[in-house]
């Protein structure tokens, strides 16, 4: 499936679950960067519309949520 980020402004919803129960534990935004930056280091990355720049979950507080799997 081909992701369709011109419908945003270059954003897409991205709802992250626990791989387990399956409990959403976050919904955040992710444009093309952050999505290529979660697969090649297996840390959810998202794009901060506040900041204005790419935020991985995380970063400040060192709770980071790993990747199992990207479905579209």
């Amino acid at each position: 499936m081909q992701l369709d980020y011109a419908k945003m402004n270059g954003l897409i919803p991205a709802v992250i679950q626990d791989n387990t129960t399956l409990k959403v534990l976050m919904l955040g935004f992710m444009n093309e960067e952050a999505l290529a930056k979660t697969e090649e280091t297996g840390k959810v990355t998202f794009f901060s519309r506040t900041k204005n720049r790419l935020w991985t979950k995380g970063e400040e507080s060192g709770n980071f949520l790993n990747v199992v799997s990207v479905v579209s």
